[in-house]
């Protein structure tokens, strides 16, 4: 028994799929922004001397790792409602969850990588005299967000392909529109599949400019 596949009833809805990968970039690239961001003091706060920072900050990855990315969007688009008083938009809602799950695991992949730089940095900065932050923004973060470009790439593709799931709270992106497009045709697998199929060129895309930049750091040292 074949398959049975039939393509030609999508191709006049292709176009409106291909409408959502702007939809997810927007939503990638804002979360990655924040994730970003929010990683960096997280992790300062990790190996920072304050205790309560630390603990914190512990906490909160400990939380964000510990949990189902969907369930942190859920309370978010649904629960924070019953807190704040008002309802919140699904987009910012996608791009807060993802973001601050995201800092999670890019706080402790910044963390491994100021901890990686040689502690002769940090000494010689201190006998120069060098105040704290400024040894930090100038000499010691620049060196260690160099060594973990490889990681923070792949976070950066986790969350690519994570963001499918803000199909669950009606963001039209190239999931929704998929199974959209499988509703109306009453075929799913078809839609679904080019949804998969421009997943993949977008993470492959990912993948080499990725190994660009890493040739390019490479040669430059």
């Amino acid at each position: 028994m074949g398959m049975n596949l039939d393509f030609t009833q999508i191709v006049p809805s292709i176009p409106y799929i291909l409408k959502g990968i702007w939809v997810t970039l927007q939503i990638v690239l804002a979360a990655a922004a924040v994730g970003f961001a929010l990683g960096i003091i997280l992790a300062l706060f990790k190996i920072g001397r304050i205790k309560v920072l630390k603990w914190l900050a512990d906490i909160y990855t400990s939380i964000f790792r510990g949990t189902p990315l969907i369930l942190q969007l859920l309370i978010i688009y649904y629960g924070a409602p019953q807190i704040v008083g008002f309802d919140i938009d699904a987009y910012p809602a996608a791009v807060l969850a993802f973001g601050l799950n995201s800092a999670a695991y890019i706080s402790e992949v910044i963390r491994a990588g100021i901890l990686a730089v040689d502690k002769g940095q940090r000494e010689a900065a201190m006998a120069l005299g060098i105040p704290y932050k400024k040894m930090m923004r100038h000499i010691i973060l620049p060196q260690g967000l160099k060594n973990i470009l490889p990681a923070l790439m792949n976070e950066f593709i986790t969350l690519t392909k994570e963001s499918a799931v803000v199909t669950v709270i009606g963001v039209a992106d190239i999931m929704r529109r998929s199974y959209i497009v499988g509703g109306q045709t009453y075929k799913y697998f078809e839609p679904l599949l080019f949804a998969g199929l421009i997943y993949y060129i977008m993470v492959m895309g990912l993948t080499l400019l990725g190994k660009a930049v890493e040739r390019r750091m490479r040669k430059s040292d």
